[in-house]
């Protein structure tokens, strides 16, 4: 089940997504020395920025519990931003992640949305595959002298 998350529920989020991204950190090698912005370093600051900032906040609850969370971002032009999917090691390859994804591109719909897209470890091409099964496509890449990674950008058109 998949609902808005509430502002008490913040600090379960964190957990969530601190965990959720560890094992990002750890595959490529990033530390707070070297990629202090990476989503595994994500801060209370951070969310309660998202949250005042009118981020769309869900989390994926199972019995409960906050196995899931993701927020959307509104850029204006029909066009929302897909940050911080996020599934609980223990709870992967079970469906979760594209149930997260499908209700985001539905709820999306619903507030006008046409595209949905994100920003991603390009080097990291499970996930990129992933995003692409579920309708996502390669628009480009950057570098950022303060990333130790180049970032990749993919989006898909929601109808």
């Amino acid at each position: 089940m998949i609902n808005q998350i509430q502002h008490s529920e913040l600090d379960d989020c964190l957990s969530v997504i601190q965990k959720s991204f560890k094992g990002i950190a750890n595959e490529f090698n990033l530390t707070k020395e070297n990629c202090p912005a990476h989503t595994s370093f994500i801060t209370m600051q951070n969310l309660q920025y998202h949250w005042d900032n009118g981020y769309l906040m869900y989390g994926c609850y199972l019995d409960e519990k906050i196995i899931g969370y993701v927020s959307l971002e509104d850029k204006g032009n029909s066009e929302f931003e897909l940050r911080n999917l996020a599934v609980l090691p223990e709870y992967r390859h079970k469906g979760y992640g594209k149930e997260i994804l499908d209700f985001c591109k539905d709820e999306m719909k619903k507030l006008g949305g046409s595209k949905i897209t994100i920003g991603i470890i390009e080097e990291n091409t499970v996930l990129k595959d992933w995003y692409a099964m579920n309708s996502f496509i390669h628009i480009g890449t950057k570098r950022f002298d303060h990333l130790p990674f180049t970032v990749g950008y993919m989006e898909c058109d929601v109808y």
